[in-house]
Formats: C-alpha cells, structure tokens, sequence
C-alpha cells in the first residue's frame, strides 16, 4: 500500500515535469523557426538584389559584350564600356590597404590581448571601436586635407589625388575591423596552449607567434576578409582622394576609379545604356568580390587540416 501512494504522490510531480518539457520543446520550436527564417530571409535578400542587379545588366552586354566590358580599357559612354582600368584601381587599392592595414591590425589585436595591461587595453579597445563608427566621408576629407596635399609635397607629382592615397585611406579604415576580429579570435584560444608553451620554456614572443598567432589563424583570416571585403565597397572616400580618372594607371601614384566610384558618380544622370553599363560594373564587382572571398575560404580550410 505504501508503494501505491508513493506513485500516487508522483504523479502530480510527473505531470508538472511533463507540461515544463512541453514548453520547452514549444520555445525550441519557436526559436528553430525564427533562425530558419532569419537565415532563409538572408539568403533570399541577395539573390533577389543580384537577379535585379544582372537583370538590369543584360543590354550592355548584349550590346558589348562581356569581353567587351570587362577586358575593354576604355570607359567612354555611350561608345565604349570597358572597365578593365577601374578593375586594376580596385585590385591595386585594396590589396595596398591589406598590405598597409593588416600588419598593424593583428600587431594592435596582440598588443591588447596579450602584452598591454588592462588598464591601457580598455582604453585602447573603446577607441579603437571609436574608429570604426566614424563615416566614410570623415576619413575622406581628411585623406582629402592631409594626405592627398603630402603626397604631393613629398613625391612632387602635379596633385596628390592618387592610388597611394587611397592605400592610406583605405588602409585606417580597415583597422578597426582586423583589430577587433583578430583579439576576439587570440582571446578565444584555450589558455592552456599559453600555459604548455611557458611550461616548456617558450618565451613569451615566441609563444604569441608560434602558438596563440597559428591556433587563431582561422578567425585572423576572417578579418583579412572581412577588411578585403570593406575596402573593395568603400566609395565615397576613395571618391574625395584618388582622383577619379578612368584610365589605366602606371603606377601608385597616379590617379585612378575604381568599380564603385565608377557607380557612385555616374549613375545620378546615366540613362539607357549607360546605366545598363553601370549595373554590369556592380555585376563585374559582386562577381570579383565573391570569387576572391571563396578562395580565401578555401585556403583558410586547406590550411586548418
């Protein structure tokens, strides 16, 4: 009898176990649906803007082809639409940036993670976080002001307006990207890779480059990305510093357009054609901009097996 009324006693402790376990699986399900979604909404929002944006390209390669357009290196509308001179400013500025920019970023991002006190890393860190909220059109006009006047005090050129300047520009503007992806990815590497290097004798230079820089490699790669990925889309400032003249530069310290300058300024007054043209400039650079992150994917995965 009393193992009866034991399980009677249960009972109502099952049922209430029972109804918390219903809604669980009910916030489960509710959360699983609301990622699904947000994910799914994701993806279909770039497929819709890049059928609109290769829709809306279709007549200029139709009528120059996509030879004619992507290898053409004369931009002179409505005749010619070659892009070929804006796709080297593209490629030039941004790998400069990646060269001037990255370095400094993850040399920052170990300062603050492993070598600089706390005290001066949580000053470091909010004004480095301060750097990223500032406007393009701010680095712009200071590139515009300072840089853009050096260069042509130091290098002596007819006017500071060139690729080089845009490399500079470019190159801050990516640092708070690469600085901030880069800590979080040292922070995120098990404590115990730190301890088992000085437990063996490393020093702690050679355990930053040799253990903690590899073991975070993947999430530094990110940045490297993510950094391309800004610079590559940055218009307004590489507008205000480099010049803006389509042809096919010689050299850094000539003046250039890149892919989305070509955008930015021409499509307020382009018709017809001309902005079928401009599309396919945006289709050239989505293009360019997906196959180059694939690749650096890909080589982050070679490297981490």
């Amino acid at each position: 009898m009393s193992d009866v009324a034991e399980n009677q006693s249960n009972l109502p402790q099952d049922k209430k176990a029972l109804r918390q376990n219903k809604r669980i699986d009910w916030k489960e399900r509710i959360f699983h649906g609301l990622f699904l979604t947000s994910a799914i909404i994701g993806i279909v929002s770039l497929a819709i803007i890049a059928y609109f944006i290769v829709k809306e390209s279709i007549p200029a390669f139709q009528e120059a082809g996509v030879s004619g357009i992507v290898l053409g290196q004369n931009w002179l509308p409505p005749a010619l639409y070659g892009v070929a001179t804006m796709i080297v400013a593209s490629v030039a500025s941004t790998l400069g940036a990646v060269i001037v920019g990255v370095p400094i970023g993850v040399l920052t991002a170990i300062f603050i993670a492993e070598v600089a006190p706390k005290s001066l890393a949580n000053i470091i860190r909010p004004a480095v976080e301060l750097l990223a909220g500032i406007p393009s059109v701010v680095y712009g006009f200071f590139g515009l002001v300072i840089i853009v006047p050096l260069i042509q005090d130091i290098f002596n050129v007819p006017a500071g307006n060139t690729i080089l300047a845009g490399i500079i520009v470019l190159g801050v503007m990516i640092l708070p990207t690469v600085i901030t992806v880069s800590e979080t990815s040292i922070r995120a590497v098990p404590s115990s890779y730190k301890e088992g290097s000085y437990a063996l004798g490393a020093s702690k230079i050679y355990t930053i480059f040799k253990i903690l820089l590899p073991a975070a490699r993947s999430g530094i790669m990110t940045a490297v990305i993510l950094g391309i990925g800004r610079a590559l889309g940055e218009t307004m400032a590489i507008i205000m510093v480099m010049g803006n003249a389509p042809a096919m530069p010689g050299g850094i310290l000539d003046s250039a357009r890149t892919l989305t300058a070509n955008i930015a300024i021409e499509m307020s007054y382009a018709s017809g054609t001309h902005a079928s043209a401009l599309y396919a400039t945006g289709v050239v650079l989505l293009v360019f901009i997906m196959l180059l992150n694939a690749s650096l994917l890909y080589l982050n995965r070679e490297k981490a097996r």
